[in-house]
């Protein structure tokens, strides 16, 4: 077994299923992951230009700039001048965001821990002692 082919084939259909499955526990909109982990940026630090935006999610600015004008036009994201240099605009996450953020987050965790009750205690003990590997993993990719 190749194990980096194996988590890489894993990694994203475990994270789209429980997207999918938060989303019809807790009858949530449809956001695409990149809109979530934007408003994440947000939520974490607001308000912040798009050039900070892009280099936290590691992403060019321009992708940016198209999120964040869907996101505007959905009610998500504020976008206004900034108080300490009018040249530039500034984001925001709209209350409204950041509520369906905390639903999102509440219906994830409850879907995640139903799917770890599923599993036997040997399996879930592995899972709860990868964890710590899986974020060294995450940290070591992110300083490529």
């Amino acid at each position: 077994m190749h194990v980096a082919a194996e988590l890489g084939r894993l990694l994203g259909p475990l994270r789209r299923a429980l997207l999918r499955r938060t989303r019809e526990a807790a009858d949530l909109p449809d956001l695409p992951e990149a809109q979530i982990q934007l408003l994440r940026v947000l939520q974490a630090q607001q308000p912040l230009g798009t050039r900070e935006v892009a280099d936290r999610l590691r992403l060019a600015p321009s992708t940016v700039s198209n999120l964040v004008r869907t996101m505007t036009g959905n009610g998500l994201v504020l976008r206004r001048v900034s108080e300490r240099d009018l040249r530039s605009t500034e984001l925001a996450a709209t209350d409204h965001a950041l509520q369906l953020l905390r639903r999102y987050d509440a219906a994830s965790d409850a879907t995640m821990q139903e799917a770890l009750d599923d599993l036997g205690p040997d399996d879930r003990r592995a899972v709860v002692d990868a964890l710590p590997a899986l974020r060294k993993l995450v940290e070591s990719l992110e300083k490529r």
